[in-house]
């Protein structure tokens, strides 16, 4: 049990401080209302805001439940220390803790911290798992139905597991031979490429798709979520063929917003098992992920000769030092030198 959690610390309420002091106590609703909204407003993923209000909680319930105002640079970085040294986390998971406070006080507090004072954890330099054409084609083998459709995307367009997940029907263009991924990491948008070897289980798929949304209309759901204030601005979109999901869920969930039942798209956890399994039955020793097709898919087109910056625009990489270190990965480096052991022995 993780003591920082705030699940293991007993429920509260709080009134409003109406005080002309600033809070020493923390009120949960407000802080967090606040900080989700902060977040909303620059559109920031989901999966963000989920993150940075974890961390804001796990930060107040570390200092006793102190209202971060009244809190600053010294109790940060002994939560950090924290972190580091008790939790043991790793590098990245230290510097998205400190993302989160960071823009806790600068957008929600409004207050500016010293950033010199407070250093980043450094991320070690490691190497991505890459398999080989061959590991691949086992692996995929070894799958079936939607699981294997998704990973074989993942691997041939070289997306992630949530911009494949996050795919729609319009996204799909099979006369180009093009997918376009919406909204990805950093908020931008890309245009990669669709194999050709997936035109025709594609097609098959959203024939599949197509006549269960058509069930769910006629049952007065087909229902989907739309980015930012699209809903608002075009309302019947939601039930229109173009926005639905590739990979749509089997189960239906009520919006918070409309009251109404939605279809949100396939769980990353399905993918993730099946993927995982499949490497368990084919016996592969490496650690890989479905994070490793991407890595894979860009190795890939580098051996083929493809190069640097078509990749980084495939991959959808801001800095093109991200992208090199698949140059590292194709670096024989002492794979070709020659070990003294193997050496005629000489008398």
């Amino acid at each position: 049990m993780d003591p920082d959690s705030p699940r293991n610390s007993p429920p509260f309420h709080l009134h409003p401080n109406t005080s002309e002091q600033p809070p020493t106590t923390w009120n949960p609703p407000r802080l967090l209302d606040s900080v989700r909204e902060a977040i909303r407003a620059r559109h920031y993923s989901r999966r963000t805001e989920k993150a940075y209000l974890g961390w804001v909680r796990r930060f107040v319930f570390f200092h006793q439940k102190r209202h971060p105002k009244s809190m600053g640079r010294v109790e940060i970085s002994s939560f950090l220390s924290h972190l580091a040294t008790v939790r043991k986390v790793s590098a990245s998971t230290q510097n998205q803790a400190l993302s989160a406070l960071l823009f806790l006080y600068r957008h929600v507090l409004g207050i500016q911290l010293d950033w010199v004072k407070i250093v980043r954890a450094k991320r070690p330099f490691r190497l991505p798992v890459v398999l080989s054409r061959a590991e691949v084609h086992i692996l995929l083998d070894a799958m079936s139905g939607t699981a294997w459709l998704v990973a074989s995307v993942l691997y041939g367009s070289g997306v992630r597991l949530t911009e494949g997940l996050c795919l729609r029907v319009k996204d799909l263009d099979f006369a180009q031979r093009v997918v376009t991924v919406r909204d990805g990491k950093g908020q931008k948008d890309r245009v990669t490429v669709l194999p050709f070897a997936l035109i025709d289980p594609l097609t098959a798929h959203l024939e599949r798709v197509r006549h269960q949304h058509r069930a769910d209309r006629v049952r007065g759901l087909g229902y989907v979520a739309l980015p930012a204030a699209l809903a608002a601005k075009y309302p019947r979109a939601q039930e229109e063929w173009a926005w639905q999901w590739v990979f749509p869920a089997t189960r239906h969930y009520t919006d918070s917003e409309s009251g109404r039942k939605h279809r949100h798209h396939l769980h990353e956890s399905v993918v993730q098992r099946a993927f995982k399994e499949a490497v368990r039955r084919v016996g592969l020793t490496k650690q890989a992920s479905c994070h490793t097709l991407r890595h894979s898919f860009a190795t890939h087109l580098l051996e083929e000769g493809y190069d640097i910056r078509t990749i980084q625009e495939l991959l959808g990489h801001k800095d093109i030092s991200t992208t090199m270190i698949y140059t590292h990965v194709l670096n024989r480096g002492g794979v070709s030198v020659k070990s003294p052991l193997d050496a005629p022995h000489q008398t």
